[in-house]
């Protein structure tokens, strides 16, 4: 298996779902690893209280296999305090040894900025080399010029098929925005692709998931692994 270019490394996926009770996910992952711009890791909403053997194993054989690991912090809209950002973000670089983080809950509003500003700066400090916001939706411009990869979309296929990009975004290139897409029929895979190189973005996930957690499979792919 030979490695695809990194333009061509466009599916960030967050695999919210344990590695004992879907190991064949964390294994597709694996098998689709050339094509992975990242991968989420959500322990239990966080990194949790304590390392998780089962984690710790999928982590290092992604991490064996070249993939950059994120490890997921909610940020509570702005509210969640940065020291308990922080102490998260500690977590999963010692426990998982994560490439970077995924700073989820993250509200759109100017208002909140600085706060964001300071986030991504301990991150940074903490030993973060990507750091990624996820809005889902898109914000004030501003949060582009905060972080490696801005997440301006996740819904259902059906919302979006309806979605809109603003201008601003043609400003940036197109490797900093991602489009989360759930709900997705598995004929759909290079429909959403496509969408989103349309719409300017670099990276996305298709997902045939849905309900209260659709993050629990393995994206849906537009061809065989290089």
């Amino acid at each position: 298996m030979t490695e695809a270019p990194a333009e061509e490394r466009r599916l960030l996926v967050p695999l919210y779902a344990h590695p004992a009770t879907h190991p064949e996910a964390w294994a597709q992952l694996q098998a689709v690893a050339p094509l992975l711009y990242g991968v989420v890791l959500n322990a239990a909403d966080g990194p949790g209280h304590r390392p998780d053997p089962a984690f710790t194993e999928a982590a290092g054989r992604l991490r064996r296999a070249g993939v950059r690991l994120l490890g997921y912090t909610d940020t509570g809209y702005g509210r969640r305090r940065p020291r308990a950002v922080a102490a998260d973000i500690r977590r999963h670089r010692r426990w998982y040894d994560v490439d970077g983080v995924f700073l989820d809950q993250v509200p759109s509003g100017a208002a909140v900025l600085p706060h964001y500003r300071r986030l991504v700066l301990i991150a940074r400090t903490l030993g973060a080399r990507t750091v990624a916001l996820n809005p889902g939706t898109h914000p004030d411009p501003g949060y582009a010029r905060l972080a490696d990869l801005l997440v301006t979309f996740e819904g259902s296929w059906a919302e979006y098929r309806r979605a809109g990009v603003p201008p601003w975004t043609a400003d940036h290139p197109p490797g900093r925005f991602c489009h989360l897409v759930y709900a997705v029929p598995d004929d759909c895979a290079e429909h959403v692709a496509r969408t989103a190189e349309r719409r300017g973005a670099g990276v996305h996930c298709a997902v045939p998931g849905d309900g209260a957690n659709p993050w629990q499979s393995a994206p849906l792919t537009t061809g065989a692994v290089r």
